[in-house]
């Protein structure tokens, strides 16, 4: 073979191995990115599907947006944001106004400003706690805004209704005298005004009914008479008369005797006013003496309802408040009244004050002695940022409100109270309008996560660091991420590791 032939003959073979390791290339390169890019959805775990939009929403399944838009998988290990050194990665952004909006990744608001991020250094403590998207559906939580509204509450309590006193009027003859006839006859009865109660024999008004007759009769005979005799006679007439008034004789008894009527044995006595006998002393044939009672009688058109308020309620009692009562002797029924009184004195067994409500009483319903159900208009303290009381941990010494941070964040945070009432409770400082705060399953996400941190304290003896002695756990610690993990960092190297 000749020089140029083998030239030509190598070149050849040449060309077509670069053509062949060309191609060989290619197909491991296709192979290398296929088994790449399928890798996420088969190799790793979905842990839940983000919003297209960038906006702070996840679901557990599959879904679309209002926009027909899938929801991307978040796989496991996925980081949230980038790292920056000595910050960590990137937890969420923030709201540059300060409002409480967060976004999983970078955004702007609607003045154009870009959400500032947030890195892991900046939320981690004991007072953050992150749950999975998992968890969260399977705790039941929920959350509802933290809102401004009026303030003020309705407080309810018991009572009794009883006898308006000053309707209440004894019957107290000013003579001394024995019932021989006695038409009200028994407690509970009702009288009119004016109705006859009792007739009783009185010998003083006997004697001065007989007195007046003759004085009387001597002024008309001594008509011409001397003006001394006259005078005298006029004297005794009028004395006979006033003892008469004095006792209290009816007026058209005296108006009787004086056109010329005979005196009566026995003076019929009336009711002063309307009412129902609340007590009766009087008996037939009873002896009586001045001032002594012989019935009660009482105005029942109006009653008294007295109720027992706690000392931290009274200041929803106030003179001429309304009052709604209701009683289970009248079922469906409601009656209305207005606070009369406010008793000045505290109960210091009960540590309650007596408060006195006048109601009015068609159909005397309302009878003294029965109980009632009362509910008091409290006095509205204006608007204030108010909760519902679910959402409070209370324990003892401090009250605590999880707020909910999105993306599956919640942080303890402090608070402190108002006023409460109608299952709203008003927040003085802690909170802003708006904040999502946990009101379903907030106790099985503190006591969760105080369990993890308990457990957690534990770690001296598996290669954790221990506590120094005197020093205080945080109110809601901080727990390692498992199902429900703090926001802190990832804990430190083992001391211990050679055990």
């Amino acid at each position: 073979m000749n020089q140029p032939t083998r030239i030509a003959l190598s070149a050849a073979v040449a060309v077509a191995l670069s053509a062949g390791g060309y191609w060989l290339g290619q197909q491991q390169a296709g192979k290398h990115g296929a088994a790449t890019a399928s890798a996420p959805a088969g190799a790793k775990k979905i842990l839940y599907y983000r919003n297209p939009m960038g906006l702070p929403d996840t679901s557990p399944v599959p879904k679309k947006d209002s926009m027909g838009m899938d929801y991307i998988p978040v796989y496991e290990g996925e980081e949230t944001g980038s790292a920056e050194a000595g910050k960590g990665k990137i937890v969420f952004y923030r709201n540059p106004m300060g409002l409480p909006d967060t976004s999983p990744e970078p955004k702007k608001d609607s003045m154009g400003m870009d959400y500032i991020p947030v890195y892991e250094s900046e939320v981690a403590g004991p007072n953050f706690v992150r749950i999975t998207p998992e968890k969260i559906q399977r705790l039941g939580v929920k959350t509802v805004a933290v809102a401004m509204q009026e303030t003020g509450r309705n407080v309810r309590t018991v009572g009794k209704i009883e006898v308006d006193e000053r309707s209440v009027v004894s019957v107290s003859p000013r003579f001394e005298g024995w019932i021989e006839r006695l038409p009200a006859s028994a407690v509970g009865d009702g009288v009119a005004r004016g109705q006859v109660l009792f007739e009783a024999y009185s010998p003083d008004i006997y004697a001065a009914q007989q007195e007046y007759r003759l004085a009387v009769q001597g002024a008309s005979s001594l008509a011409g008479a001397g003006s001394d005799a006259r005078q005298g006679m006029a004297r005794l007439t009028e004395s006979s008369l006033a003892r008469l008034k004095q006792w209290e004789v009816p007026a058209d008894e005296i108006a009787r005797l004086q056109k010329g009527g005979e005196p009566r044995r026995t003076v019929a006595y009336r009711a002063p006013v309307g009412g129902v006998i609340l007590e009766k002393m009087a008996g037939l044939g009873k002896r009586f003496m001045p001032g002594e009672a012989l019935f009660k009688i009482a105005d029942l058109s109006r009653v008294w309802l007295l109720l027992d308020i706690a000392e931290q309620d009274l200041a929803a009692a106030q003179k001429g408040g309304t009052v709604k009562v209701t009683l289970d002797a009248w079922p469906g029924e409601t009656f209305s009244g207005k606070v009369d009184f406010v008793y000045p004195t505290l109960n210091t067994e009960t540590r309650t004050a007596k408060v006195r409500v006048v109601l009015a009483n068609p159909g005397n319903k309302l009878k003294p002695g029965l109980y009632a159900q009362a509910e008091l208009a409290g006095r509205s303290s204006g608007k204030a940022l108010v909760v519902p009381d679910t959402a409070v941990i209370d324990s003892g010494q401090r009250q605590i409100v999880l707020v909910s941070l999105g993306e599956g964040r919640f942080e303890a945070r402090e608070v402190k109270l108002g006023q409460r009432g109608k299952g709203l409770i008003a927040v003085q400082s802690g909170l802003g309008e708006g904040e999502q705060v946990v009101v379903s399953a907030n106790f099985l996400i503190d006591a969760e996560s105080n369990l993890k941190a308990a457990v957690g304290g534990l770690g001296h003896a598996h290669g954790g660091s221990t506590a120094q002695p005197g020093t205080q756990a945080p109110a809601v610690p901080a727990a390692p991420r498992a199902d429900t993990e703090t926001s802190a960092s990832k804990p430190a190297a083992n001391p211990h590791g050679g055990h």
